[in-house]
Parts: C-alpha cells; sequence; structure tokens
C-alpha cells in the first residue's frame, strides 16, 4: 500500500508519526486525551497492517458497540481528508456484522459486556483493533487475545484514561516492559491541527476528574464528591430570569423511596435553569403512592406552577417528559393519562460529566426552590469500593433528585445545546 508521506506529515504530529512506525509489537496501544490525534494515528498504522495481514485468519474491528465502531472508527477510515483515496476503499453498512477494507473482509463486534466474550470464541485472528478499550469487559478482551494466533498477528487499539486500577492499565499498560506490548501517551496539545478557538472550548468545558483525564489525559481515581466544584452561593438563585423555552421535566422513581422530579428551562441569558422541584417520599408521607397516584400528583402540581415573569398564568407544560428507564409501569400510566414520556437516558457516568461541565461553567443554576437537590448535591459521593475495583460508581442513596436533574439535562441535550451561551460569554 503506497502512503502520501506528505500527507501523513499533515495530519499527524512527530509523537504520532513516530507511534506509526514503532507499532511493531503484538499489542499496540495509544491512550490520552480527548482529541490528541490517536485514532488518526492508530488507524493508519491498522490500513497498512490491513494491507499485509497473512490470508490466514480473520480480522476483528470491536468496541462497545457496532455503532461506536462505525462512529469512531469506520467514520474516520472514510474520511478523504484524512486518508486520501484510500477513503474509498472501506466500505460498511452500520450495524452490519461484516464491512471490507482495502478489499478484506473484516469482522465488526460490539462488547457491550461480558456476555459478548462467546462471540469471539472459534475465531481465529490475524489482525484486531479495539476501539475506546477501558469500555470494553476485561473477559472479551482477553479472549480476542487467546484469538490472535496467527503468526505475527497483533492488535492495535486506542483508549482515554480511566481510573488508576482499570484493569487494563494494571494487568497490560504498566506491565509494557515484561510484555510483547508498546504504547504511546499523548495530550490534546500533541494535535497541531486543532483551532485554537475549540482547544480553549474544550478545556473550559471539562472540570475536576473529567479534566484530568480527558484533557490532560492523566489516570485518576474518582474520589470524594461526585460535584466538587457545587457552591450553593454560586449555582443556587433565589430568582428566575424569563425562561425562553421549557425543555424537560425529568423524573426519578421510587417505590418505597422518593419520586422525584424537576424541570429545566432554558433562561433569557443563555443559562439552564433547573426550576422547579417535586417530591413524593414515603418515609415522610408515611403514605405510599400507586402510579395512578403519582400521575396524579405530578400533573396536578404542573398545572398549579405560576409561571415565571407572568401576573396569573398557571401551568406548565415542558417539550419532553422522560422518565426513569426503571419505570415502565410509571410511564405506561402517564401516558393513559395524556403525557407523552419518553425513556430517560441513563448513561450515568456520562450525564455527570455533563452536568459537572455545566456546573463548572457557570451553564446550569437550581432555583432555590428545589430543595431536595441542593440537599443532596453535597453528599453525593464516589464509591471508594468501585474505585478499588478499577470502577467509576456514586454511592446510590439519597440521589433521587439528582437522577431527575440529570434524567433532565442529558436526555433532551440536542434541544438545549444550540441556545447554551459559551462560558467565556457568560462571564463577559
Amino acid at each position: 500500500m503506497a502512503v502520501d508521506l506528505d500527507a501523513v506529515g499533515r495530519t499527524l504530529s512527530p509523537i504520532h508519526l513516530r507511534s506509526v512506525v514503532e507499532s511493531t509489537a503484538r499489542l499496540n496501544i495509544w491512550q490520552g486525551s480527548v482529541r490528541s490525534g490517536k485514532t488518526v494515528a492508530s488507524l493508519l498504522r491498522f490500513l497498512m497492517a490491513v494491507a499485509t495481514a497473512p490470508s490466514s485468519g480473520r480480522v476483528l474491528l470491536f468496541g462497545k458497540t457496532r455503532e461506536s465502531v462505525n462512529r469512531n472508527v469506520f467514520a474516520v477510515l472514510t474520511d478523504p481528508a484524512l486518508f486520501g483515496p484510500l477513503a474509498r476503499l472501506v466500505k460498511y453498512n452500520p450495524g452490519a456484522p461484516t464491512g471490507t477494507i482495502l478489499g478484506r473482509e473484516v469482522d465488526v463486534l460490539g462488547a457491550n459486556d461480558a456476555k459478548a466474550e462467546p462471540k469471539v470464541r472459534g475465531m481465529t485472528l490475524c489482525l484486531a483493533y479495539g476501539d475506546e478499550l477501558t469500555t470494553i469487559p476485561e473477559v472479551f478482551f482477553t479472549q480476542v487475545l487467546a484469538r490472535l494466533s496467527v503468526r505475527g498477528a497483533k492488535l492495535f487499539g486506542t483508549t482515554n484514561p480511566d481510573a488508576p486500577n482499570h484493569w487494563l492499565r494494571r494487568k497490560y499498560l504498566l506491565r509494557a516492559g515484561e510484555l510483547n506490548l508498546r504504547t504511546w501517551q499523548s495530550t490534546l496539545d500533541d494535535n497541531p491541527h486543532l483551532d485554537p478557538q475549540y482547544v480553549a472550548d474544550l478545556k473550559r468545558e471539562y472540570v475536576g476528574l473529567w479534566y484530568k483525564r480527558f484533557i490532560l489525559g492523566r489516570w485518576v481515581q474518582a474520589e470524594g464528591a461526585v460535584f466538587d466544584m457545587w457552591d450553593e452561593d454560586r449555582h443556587v438563585v433565589p430568582m428566575l430570569p424569563r425562561i425562553d423555552r421549557w425543555i424537560s421535566l425529568g423524573i426519578d422513581y421510587g417505590t418505597r423511596n422518593a419520586t422525584a422530579a424537576l424541570i429545566l428551562g432554558v433562561g433569557e441569558d443563555g443559562r439552564l435553569y433547573l426550576t422547579h422541584e417535586w417530591r413524593h417520599d414515603p418515609a415522610i408521607a408515611r403514605r405510599q403512592l400507586t402510579d395512578a397516584g403519582l400521575s396524579r400528583e405530578l400533573r396536578r402540581w404542573l398545572a398549579d406552577i405560576e409561571v415565571p415573569g407572568t401576573q396569573c398564568l398557571k401551568g406548565l407544560n415542558p417539550e419532553w417528559t422522560v422518565v426513569d428507564p426503571a419505570a415502565a409501569s410509571l410511564r405506561l400510566q402517564l401516558h393513559e393519562d395524556g403525557m407523552t414520556p419518553a425513556l430517560a437516558d441513563n448513561a450515568v457516568l456520562d450525564g455527570i460529566r455533563l452536568m459537572s461541565s455545566l456546573l463548572g461553567n457557570d451553564q446550569v443554576k437550581v432555583h432555590k426552590s428545589c430543595q431536595g437537590l441542593i440537599d443532596e448535591i453535597p453528599g453525593y459521593s464516589w464509591d471508594d469500593k468501585a474505585a478499588e475495583r478499577g470502577e467509576d460508581a456514586p454511592i446510590k442513596a439519597d440521589d433521587h433528585s439528582i437522577d431527575a436533574a440529570r434524567y433532565a439535562i442529558k436526555t433532551p441535550e440536542v434541544l438545549w445545546r444550540p441556545m447554551l451561551r459559551r462560558a467565556v460569554d457568560l462571564a463577559a
């Protein structure tokens, strides 16, 4: 395969050019911050390996899901700005079990959990590419390595840093000297082709734990308060501005625990506001409500809310009602009662990261009436036992309003994101 070295030189930084040359080990892993250029470098090397791979054995691409492989791998490989005419030699239909790269059929697998491991059994691999390796179950990764049995077989992969006790770091990256493994670490500043304004914005958007991992590229542990940037004096407001758009109602469901609901709006100042809160806690009320009772009380509460900025207008009807994924019975009840509930996005870490960034950049405020949320946030902490296993997880206690807020914010992000003003504008 002929490679245009001038084009490569314009695309890759020196560290990544070096990695393409040096990645001759059995295991080759690019690690570092987001947008540091590791994906392009690893995929260039992968293309070169596909072109020279032995005819015996299969070629495997894997990631958390086939969708993520399509988004993070095939979308990059088919970009002519990056790979020129080679991009035309990559074919893949999203969701398909196979694709074609440089005329060779390749297998595409998702490894969402440990149950995916049997998918690899029986394969004989000459080449594998893994996208975001820290999201892959260890048992799946181990099985892939066992299947790389063709002489000269290699694995190429990328990852952002995670917890320092993560199995990938502890069992592989830290043992590079004793394993047939090469690894390269890079940061945002190693990618000279990014727009400086984009880099500055990205560095502002990540805060705390996420800044250390995704901007600085460090393997650091989640410990202490989840929202360590929270400051009641800074984030809680006594009055609401004019709300230009009522985005969502987020509902966290409980039977013996509290059910909580929060409303999210976009203010005239280009910030998000958590404006109103409703809670039913059986331990405090000394009675449980059925799904019909919860639906009735929620609808009554919405109808009685005095709309901020008006003299006598009552009743709010947010564009989205997003409900706890575990609350199938409540969603059905709300639907029967004339509402249109949607399944909330319950990607916990993604939601926490988004809320952290918004809080850190003063892009979300909480009205003083949302007392349940205000009470919960300071004590919301990372689980030390999970951290010892190399996992990030908050302690599941006193988080009902937090979960409702997370649903309200994360699920309809596509609606409010274009209306949000940048942190630098808000500070002006």
